[in-house]
């Protein structure tokens, strides 16, 4: 039955080609962007390594560099103590700041092994007020201001790809980013969204001296504050009119990091939304295009379905015979375009989707091809049935 039904698609070769074609596009189309909606909820549901509940983030910049700017972010600090309101605070450079879209990235070598690392700064108590998660190792503290190296912190990701089964404890990666101490769980900066990346924290001390000679090289820029749960956005206020007080001439900028993650998402998510949209037109357009592509066809096969019905074929055989031939036809552009998919994987494209996704994308693209040729042949088929055996001899 099978065979016959390809033997039918290819004595109608030009005609079915042009819907093999359709459908062939339509399937690439349509695991493009099952594949990203998949790619978006596999990484959503996963851990992103800090938590943003209850965790404000203040910027401030100051208009000059003097060797008092250290001082006076030091004094800062020290005044977040005298608020009820705060539980923990710490320091951080923009690029370690969740939701934020700076990024500082290099490769990290180590034994001739090199892996594209996101790089920050940040002060002792960082792992508090995010609530980052120690895998191995050590957090950075006060005693770390006597040593005569700087201590670092690298996520999992990393310590698999520099060091593979290996001890990272102790080992130096570079002479900018110290000696690692400890390992953090996959912090993925960007959020929910964002895929998972390496990620490499070097200690920053407010009473390091290098801070003054640098002129500020390494100075966090941003201030992560971890308020009790409760605490009412009046508390903004009060806390700005603190640090204009301490720091004066210097800007600041105070955001929740809900906000900012709110705002994130959207960002990340207004594209899938509109890209969606557009697949979705094109997905209506190409079924309704099937459809009346379908319907020329069984109205030029007129004669053709008439002679079968007239030698005993019921309505119910011509019904399966077009839709037989319509899933054969589909077989051929879906088994086309999977061809097409499998070497994106030796072309390197859309390497960043793990096997995972890129299978379950493929199998309900698959399941969503032969459903929509199906639905968009049912009328059609219907038409088919109609035709009587007398009509075959009225056909010119």
């Amino acid at each position: 039955m099978i065979q016959h039904l390809f033997k039918l698609v290819w004595n109608r070769k030009r005609t079915n080609a042009l819907i093999a074609v359709e459908i062939f596009f339509s399937f690439l189309i349509l695991f493009a962007i099952t594949a990203f909606g998949f790619y978006y909820a596999d990484n959503y549901r996963r851990p992103p390594g800090f938590s943003s509940e209850n965790v404000w983030v203040i910027e401030f910049n100051y208009p000059n560099w003097s060797q008092e700017v250290p001082a006076t972010v030091r004094r800062l600090f020290l005044s977040l103590k005298d608020f009820e309101e705060v539980e923990s605070c710490a320091g951080a450079s923009v690029t370690l700041v969740p939701y934020s879209n700076s990024r500082a990235a290099y490769d990290i070598e180590y034994k001739g092994r090199k892996a594209d690392t996101q790089t920050g700064e940040g002060t002792d108590g960082l792992e508090k007020v995010l609530d980052m998660e120690l895998i191995q190792g050590r957090w950075f503290e006060k005693g770390d201001d006597a040593l005569k190296w700087k201590p670092a912190i690298i996520n999992q990701r990393l310590s698999r790809e520099l060091f593979g089964s290996e001890d990272p404890l102790g080992k130096t990666i570079g002479d900018y980013t110290g000696r690692v101490v400890g390992v953090i769980s996959d912090f993925r900066r960007n959020g929910e969204f964002s895929e998972p990346g390496n990620l490499a924290i070097r200690r920053v001390s407010l009473n390091d001296s290098a801070l003054v000679s640098s002129k500020g090289f390494g100075l966090p820029s941003n201030i992560l504050i971890k308020v009790r749960p409760g605490t009412r956005a009046a508390f903004e206020e009060k806390l700005m009119a603190k640090l204009q007080a301490i720091a004066q001439g210097w800007t600041f900028h105070i955001r929740p990091m809900s906000q900012m993650r709110a705002s994130y998402l959207k960002l990340r998510l207004a594209p899938l939304i509109g890209v969606g949209l557009v697949a979705a037109f094109l997905i209506l357009m190409v079924g309704l295009g099937l459809m009346g592509v379908l319907w020329q066809n069984v109205t030029q096969r007129t004669k053709e379905i008439g002679l079968r019905r007239s030698s005993g074929a019921t309505a119910q055989d011509i019904y399966r015979q077009i839709i037989g031939e319509l899933l054969a036809i589909t077989t051929l552009g879906i088994l086309a375009g999977t061809l097409v998919i499998v070497q994106f994987p030796l072309l390197k494209l859309f390497s960043f989707l793990s096997a995972q996704v890129t299978i379950i994308s493929l199998a309900i693209s698959i399941g969503f091809m032969y459903l929509l040729t199906v639905l968009c042949g049912l009328y059609p088929a219907r038409l088919a049935t109609r035709i009587q055996p007398a009509e075959a001899l009225h056909y010119e």
